[in-house]
């Protein structure tokens, strides 16, 4: 699949993506002259299929033990829970020839990948042009209408999803790899950063974690994972939701600002994202006082990730300056929460 590298750290191969792509493509009512274009890498391999006939459809080629079969069932299952409810609109998933919505593939010398084809959606992301705050108002909203609907659904049984919390994160999971190990980082940086784990810790801890709090999250709802259709504004689809698992509602929104923690726009756009939350949700004090803390744990994971996943599209980007930044702003953040 692809070489090892330091520290754990696995590069995939994109000629080996590809090849399994082209080999799984018997595994649904797809033809087998389809084109397949490598979308991104990023968790996970994202390939777009175009049949002869210009159908398109998009294939997910899972990462090896990252998430296992019912974790997988259970994303799709909250999907098409989510599309029943009307309240948020997500890709339909496409089942296999043998009716099951999740395949599996292997090539020789390789491991087992699993693997979801979903219905291509037309739309574009969101125009970055026009002014974000209207752009985080609106996924604000989108976010609090998320959030209503886990409250009020029962959780179908055997349904597993991971959680982003301490232990997920920092504690004894480290779900994407210690932070750590992220390259460029130097003591005096490590220093701060333990500082600002130490102290999102004790938040997070006096937070807690109850039921108006804390529940099943999209944890990657950044403005790259929605769809608008061009000219209606009101049809938006939520994509990529393989990362959902149980965390802090209001994680949604430091998500929501992945890799741009440091722009000097982001007091306006949490306004923004605040105020079209509260208007299908309201919030306490402490749900807004907490936000700072969620965008700190979310960019120490993200230091995490940019670490341990350095074939991914982006990292090559960020990683010479990642954690140089992070620890600026987890210097902001202990100053502001002395």
């Amino acid at each position: 699949m692809g070489r090892q590298m330091d520290k754990g750290i696995i590069e995939r191969s994109r000629d080996t993506l590809i090849t399994l792509a082209q080999s799984a493509l018997a595994l649904w009512p797809v033809s087998a002259e389809s084109q397949i274009e490598l979308i991104n890498i990023s968790e996970n391999a994202t390939f777009l299929i175009t049949a002869p006939d210009g159908e398109k459809t998009v294939l997910r080629v899972h990462r090896p033990g990252y998430h296992d079969m019912a974790t997988i069932a259970s994303e799709l299952v909250w999907m098409q829970a989510l599309n029943a409810s009307e309240m948020i609109a997500t890709p339909a998933i496409i089942k296999g020839c043998d009716g099951k919505p999740i395949q599996s593939i292997t090539l020789p010398g390789e491991p087992l990948h699993h693997m979801v084809m979903f219905a291509f959606v037309t739309g574009n992301e969101p125009d970055h042009n026009q002014p974000l705050d209207l752009l985080f108002r609106y996924l604000g909203g989108l976010s609090a209408r998320l959030h209503r609907h886990v409250q009020d659904w029962v959780l179908p049984e055997g349904f597993t999803r991971p959680h982003w919390d301490i232990d997920g994160i920092f504690g004894s999971i480290k779900r994407w790899g210690n932070w750590r190990d992220a390259p460029y980082l130097t003591p005096a940086m490590m220093a701060t950063l333990e500082l600002a784990e130490a102290k999102i810790n004790k938040q997070l801890s006096l937070y807690g974690k109850s039921p108006d709090r804390y529940g099943l999250i999209h944890a990657d709802m950044r403005l790259a994972n929605l769809l608008v259709e061009e000219g209606d504004q009101h049809q938006v689809h939520v994509i990529d939701f393989d990362d959902c698992g149980f965390g802090w509602f209001m994680y949604d929104f430091a998500s929501g600002i992945s890799f741009i923690e440091d722009s000097d726009y982001i007091p306006a756009w949490k306004a923004a994202w605040l105020e079209g939350y509260q208007k299908e949700r309201p919030l306490s004090a402490d749900d807004i006082a907490i936000i700072d803390t969620m965008v700190m744990l979310r960019r120490i994971l993200l230091l995490a990730w940019v670490g341990s996943h350095r074939d991914a599209d982006i990292v090559a980007d960020l990683i010479e300056d990642f954690g140089r930044v992070s620890a600026e702003l987890a210097e902001v953040y202990l100053r502001d929460h002395a």
